[in-house]
C-alpha cells in the first residue's frame, strides 16, 4: 500500500498562490489515480481535483476550476495542486488520495493546512 505525504501547506493573503505536493512511498505511482480533497472547520470533507495515472485527465470541483490546477511527476512520484487566486473559503486542510487502478484500494495524507486571509 502506497504511503502518501503532503507539504506546501500555509498562511497566504487572499489573491496569493500556493503549490502543494503530494509525494508517495511504497508503491509504483503511476498505477495510482490521485484525488485531492479538503475539510473546511465544522464542515464535510469535499472534492477539490482528480488526475488520472497518466495525468491525461483532470477534473475539478466547480468552485476552484480556473484558480487550481493538478498535475503529477510519475518520475518523481509526487502530484501538485497549484493554487492561485486564494480565497478566504479555500481555508482548510487538504488531503491527498490515491487510488489503486487494480482494485480500488486507496490510501490518504495526512492533510496540510491552507489558511487563506483576507
Amino acid at each position: 500500500q502506497v504511503q502518501l505525504v503532503e507539504s506546501g501547506g500555509g498562511l497566504v493573503q487572499a489573491g496569493g498562490s500556493l503549490r502543494l505536493s503530494c509525494t508517495a512511498s511504497g508503491r509504483t505511482f503511476s498505477n495510482y489515480a490521485v484525488n485531492w480533497f479538503r475539510q473546511a472547520p465544522g464542515k464535510e470533507r469535499e472534492f477539490v481535483a482528480y488526475i488520472s495515472w497518466s495525468g491525461s485527465i483532470t477534473n475539478y470541483a466547480d468552485s476552484v476550476k480556473g484558480r487550481f490546477t493538478i498535475s503529477r511527476d510519475n518520475a518523481k512520484n509526487t502530484v501538485f495542486l497549484q493554487m492561485n487566486s486564494l480565497k478566504p473559503e479555500d481555508t482548510a486542510v487538504y488531503y491527498c488520495n490515491s487510488v489503486r487502478l487494480s482494485d480500488r484500494l486507496d490510501s490518504w495524507g495526512q492533510g496540510t493546512q491552507v489558511t487563506v486571509s483576507s
